[in-house]
Order: structure tokens, then C-alpha cells, then sequence
């Protein structure tokens, strides 16, 4: 009675020792640090926007220097700012890019890559379980070692006529030898053996190396996440200032023309006062010149339109001239918008995804540090094989050839020559470094963003002044004209009028294209666009 109870105690042991592993397996700790969302820091307001006593007068804010769109820091930017053009074109021309673009498509893939290596990081800490089979055809090579100790000749020796079995039962050496011999042939002959079964085994993550690296691997997929985030609103302001550009350069084109026909209307104002002798040969041949000049000034701005609408096809994923029919009818730059919503810094961090994508490296290089501290702990492995072995196949579905083991296997590092410490070392210096580049990519959104607002706040000075002197110097133009006309001034005065009226018409138009831009880059360094398609 007392041995079937201590054989049945001695049964439970490994069934209670698997218990006692899965429960420490499913309230194991993770070692290493936890990861802690870093502070940013932001200021409460913009510098840009602070008050400027060389420009502004009366304490009013520089954001109000210029006639322009109202900066609102109450509200935060619109995530489809390219709207607020109020242009159906660069409206299908964004939506065109998001589902185009081979670049972010790129980075969509990207995200599938980390998605897959998080999956396959987790399986790491779920049981692995195999179906088995073999055939093998052996041969001990047992006939060579009996030979060696004298068994066939012992087995000779049983049928020779002089064997003492022959005394006792006359003719039984013989049939002894004969049976020794096909015991032996059996012995020594090849032999078929079929295997099949399972194998399972499971890494029981006690101090949390694979949840570790599971969460290492999540940040990797939110800081893919980030970075397609960062193509997209990179690719929707890329298309809008290309757009811009060509609008632009449109516009610019219909000015030379307008200065052209005005070239032409002057030589022949000139060719009909030298017909009555108010004016000169040379006169005429300067006219002549201004107009060829004007002429010439007008080809540059075709290849600026064709360079900027193969750009846009370009970032569409189409061919050069696929967007032709659709850019080609010259249209007017788009109007900017009568506010500006910008939002407080406070909200930068949460915008900017380069500044998400940064924290989530960080993340992961947090959880490296966790990776890295539990491979100086033991790995505890359970192990198992079920299955039924035979010498013929027919025989593996018999219960009598079951075979079967299992137990746990228990692995701790004692030296590896420095190589654990330098790892840990390695994961700490990238949490650091991890650290500070999300601390510079901070310093750097508030940068763009402070210097989108200068730039974009000076230009449009610059566009008004060259505004009022567009206005300033068609009258001059056109009071030129009238006085040669008269014959009060010299030809020279005209084409001196028509030179500057050309060249401030010009740069007025450079300067809208620029503002425009500007606004385009504010929007970019703000971080919005990618909010809708996330």
C-alpha cells in the first residue's frame, strides 16, 4: 500500500512542476526599465509672433504688419489646409498623389515589414509544436563484433559430434546450432525503422525577454507609421508648392505677353510719329529691340510650366505629360485664405510626425534596454515528444510502440566572455541617443515652424511694396507714352518706363508665387495633412 502511494507521488511531480512553470510564466515580470513618454518642453508661444518694437508700433502684434491671412493661435490648422485655395485642381492633384505616389507607397510597404516582424517577434513566446516522420534502414554492424568475442564459433561448436548436448539429448546440438544461427542472421541483418510522432516545446519568458521584444517591435510599427505620416504631409506640400510654382510661372508668362503686345503697340506708335518726322530712325530700331527682347523674355516660362507639370506627374506616379490636359489652360494663382489657424505650440508634438516618429524609436530603444538585461537571466524551456516507433510502417498505429518524454530544460549564462555587457551597454547608449534625437527633432519643429512664420511674414511685406510699385509704375508707363505721343519727351523715357514696368511687373509676381510657398512651408512645419489618412 505504501509503495503505490509514493509511485503515485513520484507520477505527480512533473505534472506539478509544469503547473508551478506556467503560473510563473503567466505572472512573470519584465525586467528592465518601463518606458515613460518624454516631455517635450514646448514654449507657450510662438517667437515669431511676439511683439517686435522695430516693426509694429502701439504694442500690435508683427503677425499684423503685413496685409495677409490673420495668424489664429486659438484653433489648430485645418488637416486638409490645401482647401483653404478654395482650387478644385490642386484638390485632385493631392488626392491623385495620396493614392499615386510610389514613394509612399514605399513606406506603406515599410509599415507591412514591421507589422510582419512584430507577429513574427510574438510567436517567439508561444508554444512551437511539429509534426514528425522518418525512415531509416540500419545496420549495426553487430555480425563483426560477435565474430570478435567468438560467438559463431561457441555456435559452431553446438553441432559438432563431440558437443556435450549430443550426451544428453542425442541430435539437439544440431537444432540448437540452427537456431542460434537464424537468431543471429536476425541479429546482424539490416533493419527498416519508421518513426512518426510530435515534438512541442515552449519557452516559458519568466522575466519578459520576448515581451520586450514585442513591445521593441510595436514601437518599430508605430515609428513606420510616423515615418509614412512624414511622406505624406511632405508629399502634400511638395505637390501644392509645385502646383504654386506653375501657377506662377503661368501668370508670369501672361505678364511677358502683356509686355510684349505693349512692346508692339509702342514700335508701332513709333513707326507712325518717324512717318510724320517726330521721331527717328533710331527710335524705331530701339522699339524694335524692346520688342524682340520682350518676345525672348517669354520662352523661359514654357519650360518652367512643362518642368513643374512633369514634376506633378512625377509625384502622382504618372508619366511625363499625363497631367497636360488637366495643367495646360493657364489658370490664376490660387487666392490664400483670410485666416491662418496655427494652434499653440503645446500642440506641435502630437502634429509633427517626425516628432511621433522619434518617440516611438525611443520606445523601442527603451524596450531594447528590457531585451538586453534579460538575457543576463535563465531561459526556462519545456520540452516534449510523443510518437510510436517500428521496424515495419503497418505496426506505428499499435499503442504497444507508443514512445514518449518530456521536462523542462533550464539554460543560464555563466561567462560569455563580456559579450552580455556589452549588449546591455550598446541598448543604453542607443536609448540615449534615442533621447536626444527626440529632443532635437522638437528643437527643429520649433525652428521650421518659427522661421515659416518670419519668412512667410516678410514676404508678404515685400509683396505689397512691390504691389504699390506695380501701380506706381504702370502710371509712369502710361504717362510716358502719352508725352512722347505729344512729342514732350524723348523715346528713351518710354522705353525706360516700359523696362521698369516690366521688370517690377515681374517681381510682383515672383512675390505672390513666393508668398503662396511660404504658406505652403507654415502649413508643412505645422504638421497637418496626414490626420485623414492615418
Amino acid at each position: 500500500m505504501g509503495r503505490s502511494k509514493f509511485t503515485s507521488n513520484r507520477a505527480g511531480v512533473p505534472a506539478r512542476l509544469i503547473a508551478c512553470l506556467l503560473a510563473s510564466s503567466a505572472a512573470g515580470c519584465s525586467v528592465g526599465p518601463d518606458y515613460h513618454p518624454p516631455q517635450a518642453h514646448l514654449p507657450s508661444n510662438w517667437h515669431a509672433l511676439a511683439p517686435d518694437p522695430a516693426r509694429v508700433s502701439g504694442g500690435a502684434s508683427a503677425a499684423h504688419a503685413s496685409e495677409g491671412p490673420a495668424m489664429v493661435v486659438d484653433s489648430d490648422p485645418d488637416p486638409r489646409w490645401w482647401r483653404s485655395f478654395h482650387d478644385s485642381t490642386l484638390d485632385a492633384l493631392i488626392d491623385q498623389a495620396r493614392a499615386g505616389n510610389l514613394d509612399l507607397k514605399q513606406a506603406v510597404l515599410r509599415i507591412v515589414e514591421a507589422r510582419t516582424q512584430m507577429q513574427s517577434t510574438a510567436a517567439q513566446g508561444l508554444p512551437n509544436l511539429r509534426a514528425t516522420a522518418s525512415y531509416q534502414r540500419e545496420q549495426l554492424g553487430l555480425k563483426g563484433l560477435l565474430q570478435s568475442n567468438g560467438v559463431y564459433s561457441g555456435v559452431d561448436r553446438l553441432g559438432a559430434p563431440d558437443s556435450p548436448l549430443n550426451a544428453i539429448a542425442p541430435g539437439s546440438g544440431p537444432v540448437l546450432q540452427q537456431r542460434a544461427n537464424d537468431t543471429l542472421g536476425q541479429l546482424t541483418s539490416p533493419i527498416n525503422l519508421w518513426q512518426a510522432g510530435f515534438d512541442a516545446s515552449w519557452e516559458l519568458d519568466l522575466f519578459g525577454r520576448v515581451r520586450r521584444s514585442v513591445e521593441a517591435a510595436s514601437a518599430d510599427v508605430d515609428a513606420a507609421r510616423e515615418s509614412r505620416n512624414d511622406a505624406l504631409l511632405s508629399l502634400e506640400a511638395e505637390v501644392a508648392q509645385t502646383y504654386l510654382q506653375l501657377r506662377g510661372a503661368q501668370a508670369s508668362r501672361d505678364i511677358a505677353e502683356r509686355l510684349a503686345n505693349d512692346a508692339r503697340d509702342t514700335l508701332a506708335l513709333t513707326k507712325s510719329q518717324a512717318a510724320v518726322g517726330l521721331a527717328s530712325t533710331l527710335d524705331v530700331k530701339q522699339a524694335a529691340a524692346a520688342l524682340a527682347q520682350a518676345e525672348a523674355n517669354i520662352a523661359p516660362f514654357d519650360g518652367q510650366i512643362a518642368q513643374a507639370a512633369n514634376g506633378l506627374a512625377l509625384l502622382i506616379g504618372a508619366e511625363p505629360g499625363a497631367l497636360d490636359a488637366q495643367l495646360m489652360q493657364h489658370a490664376p494663382l490660387p487666392e490664400l485664405p483670410p485666416r491662418v489657424a496655427i494652434g499653440l505650440p503645446s500642440t506641435l508634438a502630437r502634429r509633427r510626425p517626425d516628432i511621433r516618429q522619434a518617440e516611438a524609436q525611443l520606445h523601442a530603444a527603451t524596450a531594447t534596454v528590457g531585451v538586453a538585461v534579460a538575457q543576463f537571466y535563465p531561459d526556462i524551456t519545456l520540452t516534449g515528444q510523443i510518437g510510436t516507433r517500428a521496424t515495419n510502417a503497418s505496426d506505428l498505429a499499435r499503442w504497444s510502440h507508443l514512445f514518449y518524454s518530456f521536462g523542462p530544460a533550464v539554460s543560464l549564462p555563466i561567462f560569455e566572455g563580456g559579450a552580455l555587457v556589452a549588449n546591455l551597454h550598446m541598448a543604453d547608449a542607443r536609448q540615449a541617443e534615442a533621447a536626444l534625437a527626440y529632443r532635437r527633432a522638437v528643437l527643429v519643429a520649433l525652428r521650421d515652424v518659427d522661421n515659416a512664420l518670419a519668412v512667410y511674414r516678410s514676404d508678404l511685406t515685400h509683396r505689397d511694396a512691390l504691389a504699390t510699385a506695380v501701380d506706381t509704375q504702370r502710371s509712369a508707363f502710361d504717362l510716358a507714352k502719352e508725352r512722347y505721343a505729344k512729342g514732350f519727351v524723348s523715346f528713351l523715357t518710354v522705353l525706360d518706363a516700359q523696362q521698369q514696368l516690366s521688370q517690377v511687373q515681374a517681381q510682383f509676381v515672383q512675390a505672390q508665387t513666393q508668398v503662396a510657398t511660404d504658406l505652403v512651408a507654415l502649413y508643412k512645419a505645422l504638421g497637418g495633412g496626414w490626420e485623414s489618412a492615418a
